[in-house]
């Protein structure tokens, strides 16, 4: 069994030499070729290939010297970009005879890919291309003499970090050197190499022919990175749209490398992901998503106007062009991340006064989250909804899950309005062990494992603790932590199990080391919540899946009007509830707040947030001064 099984091999001949080619899918829908990177084959390219091929008809090759193409004889000088864009014109001629094709480059697949779509000779045989970890060579060498010749110290900083990533570079120019490690022990430990450091699953790639290929493709290095450095082209403009997929933990490539990439490619739009070079390997579906968001909305987009604006996703909301006037402009309520000008990458200060860096956080989150799969409980009213709307302005795709059906579906009406391509409603209560049961299997059968769970549902209850009933405690307990322990298990599970990372979101609040008299059943499942939240990020890191616990303070949602005061009568009870809602009402902290912080722990990472003055100053009482937040913990509330 091949990695591309079912695929239509052919040859196809260019420069006296045999190239192998091989298609999947639909012959009669839009071509989508992937090439592939060093020391690779097309085999690289064979988890997306198959995630694709039901929509596309998708084209790999054999770069010249590689797999199961021909070499060039001799090496020296058969590798040039100007053979590399003899050899994809006449794939293209061969698979696509009558119309462009969508390009996809990886790697040195990607550094052709660069020349392919900046000549003039391929103009009108490529409509689209997305780029992932390798520059235009012509741009990098114009990079670095922007560095050399204004110097300053964060640019040196950027060069000579740059140029430490780059030390294989500098080995692969030495003579014979690279041929007999590759020949030899490097060539036979080079699988293991990829699945301790780039967690490269353990499969049949690489492909044996991986020695040839690593020495022959040495090459591309010694005939092309020399002479383009020293020379840039000063024309190297993109004339087809462009889709950047930057990961962020690349070994071998700086992201600073693409900050001026708006001046080369005008219609570009940007995508990271936290993962490593060998992204085709470790993140297929994330990659196989976006490029199918891409090729669709550039064909759309060519069935319709025909305009000049850049695609992206069905909202465009990372869309950044030099000098574009359009790009990110607010839309969800209470300032929710959503679009807003943008003066570009750099994030440059606008005439209008605005703040650069919420500019540049919107664009960061909606670069990183597009299109992802987000689910989000609790979502009817208050943080959940705010959360659930956040996602969706930066184009993810949400499921709205709340006990309350109506308050669902309105999340994901709304969620659809302000730019989530889908939005789902589920009516679940998350107590629920079988109902989580039933939701997960759906989520999973419907829509595919999640990229981002939120458990965010929970309820308030107040009172002594003598006056706390068990009756009482089974509730707040089940709620606020079983609730957050069956999403965890049934939601999370599938995305460990998928090995291609992920994000756990789970909202505690500052009661967790905030100790109350009033407060004892939700403080401890509160503080239960962070630990899980703790002891799961351990577990979960090898995994590439980040969790986060959310602690926020006094956030004006509606838990307080609905909230339970055990220990008093009824009358006593309502009036309670109008009181802690008018305290938190003048307290007046939106959550949208929250929501914002939730996305900055998911695109950073972080493992715990105190959101509100109230909550980062408890926390910081309870590492510094315990004794203090405990004799605080005497005084009743004001109730």
């Amino acid at each position: 069994m091949t990695l591309l099984e079912g695929g239509r091999e052919r040859r196809v001949r260019t420069g006296g030499i045999e190239l192998c080619v091989v298609e999947l899918g639909d012959p009669r829908r839009p071509t989508v070729v992937l090439v592939h990177g060093y020391p690779d084959s097309k085999e690289v390219w064979s988890e997306v290939a198959s995630r694709l091929a039901d929509r596309f008809h998708v084209v790999l090759y054999d770069v010249r010297g590689h797999g199961r193409s021909e070499a060039p004889k001799p090496l020296r000088g058969g590798f040039t970009l100007e053979k590399l864009t003899d050899d994809f014109l006449a794939v293209a001629d061969a698979v696509s005879p009558d119309g462009p094709v969508h390009l996809v480059g990886h790697d040195w697949g990607s550094v052709q890919a660069w020349e392919f779509v900046t000549v003039r000779r391929t103009e009108g045989r490529v409509r689209s291309f997305t780029s992932l970890s390798g520059p235009s060579l012509d741009h990098f060498g114009h990079w670095i003499a922007s560095r050399v010749n204004r110097p300053t110290p964060r640019r040196v900083g950027q060069l000579l970090g740059q140029g430490a990533k780059s030390w294989y570079v500098y080995l692969l120019h030495t003579p014979a050197l690279p041929e007999l490690a590759w020949r030899g022990p490097l060539g036979k430990r080079w699988p293991g190499i990829l699945r301790r450091v780039e967690k490269v699953p353990a499969d049949a790639y690489p492909t044996p022919s991986l020695p040839s290929d690593a020495a022959n493709g040495a090459w591309l290095y010694r005939d092309n990175v020399r002479p383009r450095l020293r020379r840039p082209r000063a024309d190297a403009h993109a004339h087809v749209p462009v889709q950047l997929i930057t990961p962020l933990g690349d070994r071998f490539l700086s992201e600073r490398l693409y900050d001026e990439l708006d001046d080369w490619a005008p219609r570009l739009t940007r995508r990271t992901l936290p993962a490593g070079h060998w992204i085709p390997r470790t993140r297929p579906d994330r990659l196989a998503s976006w490029i199918d968001d891409f090729v669709t909305s550039v064909e759309t987009e060519g069935k319709g106007s025909g305009g000049g604006s850049a695609p992206g996703t069905p909202h465009d909301a990372v869309r950044t062009t030099a000098g574009d006037a359009g790009a990110l402009e607010a839309v969800g309520p209470g300032g929710g991340i959503g679009r807003k000008r943008s003066n570009g990458r750099n994030g440059k200060k606008e005439r209008n006064g605005g703040r650069p860096g919420r500019r540049r956080a919107a664009e960061l989150y909606a670069e990183r989250l597009a299109g992802q799969l987000v689910l989000v409980t609790g979502a009817g009213s208050g943080i959940g909804r705010a959360t659930a709307l956040a996602f969706a302005e930066t184009g993810a795709r949400v499921i709205a899950v709340d006990r309350d059906a109506d308050s669902a579906a309105r999340t994901a009406e709304l969620s659809r309005r302000v730019g989530a391509p889908d939005a789902w409603a589920e009516a679940v209560d998350v107590s629920d062990e079988r109902a989580m049961e039933k939701l997960a299997a759906k989520v999973h059968a419907d829509h595919g494992v999640l990229d981002v769970l939120v458990n965010n549902a929970g309820i308030g209850l107040s009172g002594s603790f003598f006056d706390t009933t068990s009756d009482d405690w089974r509730r707040v307990l089940d709620v606020n932590l079983w609730g957050v322990i069956h999403g965890c298990r049934l939601l999370g599970r599938p995305m460990a199990e998928r090995g291609q990372g992920g994000h756990i979101v789970n909202v505690a609040s500052a009661a967790a080391f905030l100790p109350s008299r009033a407060l004892p059943a939700y403080s401890t499942s509160k503080a239960a919540v962070l630990m899980l939240s703790e002891c799961l990020r351990a577990e979960l890191a090898d995994r590439d899946i980040g969790v986060t616990a959310i602690c926020p303070g006094l956030v004006n949602t509606a838990i307080t009007s609905t909230a339970t005061f055990v220990g008093v009568d009824a009358e006593e009870e309502r009036r309670r509830q109008k009181r802690a809602a008018r305290l938190y009402g003048i307290r007046n902290y939106p959550p949208e707040k929250v929501a914002r912080a939730i996305l900055r722990a998911v695109v950073h990472d972080e493992a715990m947030v105190a959101v509100a003055p109230e909550a980062k100053t408890a926390h910081a009482l309870s590492r510094f001064f315990p004794g203090l937040l405990r004799a605080l913990a005497r005084v009743g509330p004001p109730l």
